[in-house]
């Protein structure tokens, strides 16, 4: 293949596909991009097996359609350290080569008929919505999900999908995140009676694709598997194995306190409490009473934290200790210039923090 390529958009493509390869010990050529040139257009494709991506590279002109194997470590620090615009790369089985004005890199090819294939979305039935939904509800939720394979069954967010109405659930046991929005269901497309988990990585390589908050998403659900169809890529990515918990069974039934918290005031309250916190036992004491809210924070060497703010409360006092980073992870989502609603029933029960009527946010209570 050879083509004239726009460095940085060939530069955006694979850092963004550069997301697919596994960091793990894998089959060696899988710690490369193979790189599809064909009608005029560039496609670059990057997997680790349980995660794929086909993404177009925009700003090329294709003048010898071919494959090609490109390897990524290298491509990626070629392109950030060259200053032209424009270069030439023509590349084979044998060898890649990247010529500049003043430059010229030369790098091993392999065979790309060894590179496994990946799917493309040609799913008649699907659900479809907006991109900027979309991002809202993945980094609402997938900072919630389990990091520990232990727990694998919560290692990424569970999907609800039924005719218009889409919900998104993460949880790492300790606290849990339950976004809502509407989706156009075309072909009669249904997950109705599965509970299907999309890997953390897939939603975050899926919140990096967007390039524009009203591009449309494609979303197909298949046995095992999930295909996502942006403006500019195809993920692909096999679903986390396992049953995810009954997550509704958690939510308190009814708060006898509730307050409205301006988010950020409260954000800055919670930092400042916090930065006496022991760094092994994040714990912060909140001591909401009427028209007042107390935050302290007591480390074993440290030293200690009080900080004060008033609120609007109704209910009786609850002192209720939390992690202060689980609550600045909420804040984060959400707008500075907004509020959140929280409701408590007592200091061991679960804070049911609500923000509009799309989202919720639930916090395991500290002993």
């Amino acid at each position: 293949m050879k083509a004239i390529c726009n460095r940085e958009a060939l530069l955006s493509a694979c850092q963004v596909a550069s997301a697919a390869i596994s960091s793990k010990d894998v089959k060696p050529i899988l710690k490369n991009f193979k790189a599809v040139a064909a009608d005029g257009r560039c496609t670059l494709m990057a997997t680790d097996l349980e995660l794929g991506i086909r993404i177009d590279v925009a700003g090329m002109v294709i003048q010898e359609p071919g494959e090609a194997i490109l390897p990524a470590g290298k491509l990626i620090s070629i392109l950030r350290e060259m200053r032209d615009s424009e270069f030439h790369l023509e590349a084979d089985a044998d060898a890649s080569r990247i010529t500049g004005q003043a430059v010229e890199f030369e790098m091993p090819g392999e065979d790309p008929a060894h590179f496994p294939d990946l799917p493309l979305f040609s799913d008649e039935k699907y659900h479809e919505v907006t991109a900027g939904k979309m991002r809202e509800m993945i980094r609402r939720t997938v900072f919630a999900a389990a990091s520990e394979m232990a727990r694998y069954t919560m290692t990424g967010a569970l999907w609800e999908i039924e005719k218009e109405k889409m919900r998104l659930v993460a949880t790492d046991g300790r606290r849990l995140a339950c976004a809502d929005g509407v989706a156009n269901c075309h072909g009669g497309h249904s997950i109705k009676g599965q509970t299907p988990v999309v890997p953390s990585k897939a939603m975050t390589l899926l919140d990096r694709n967007f390039t524009d908050d009203q591009e449309t998403v494609r979303i197909s659900f298949r046995p095992n598997e999930v295909l996502f169809k942006t403006e500019r890529a195809v993920i692909y990515s096999r679903l986390v194995e396992g049953r995810f918990p009954d997550y509704k069974v958690v939510f308190p039934k009814k708060g006898l306190a509730k307050t409205t918290l301006p988010v950020e005031a409260f954000h800055t309250a919670v930092r400042q409490a916090a930065i006496m916190a022991d760094d092994e036992v994040k714990k912060v004491v909140f001591k909401f009473s009427s028209k007042k809210l107390v935050m302290q924070a007591q480390g074993s060497a440290s030293g200690r934290s009080k900080v004060e703010m008033d609120i609007s409360y109704q209910g009786p006092a609850v002192d209720i200790a939390f992690n202060p980073v689980f609550v600045a992870d909420l804040l984060k989502v959400l707008p500075d210039d907004s509020e959140v609603n929280l409701e408590l029933v007592d200091s061991n029960s679960p804070a049911l923090f609500k923000f509009a009527d799309d989202y919720q946010y639930l916090i395991m209570p500290l002993t």
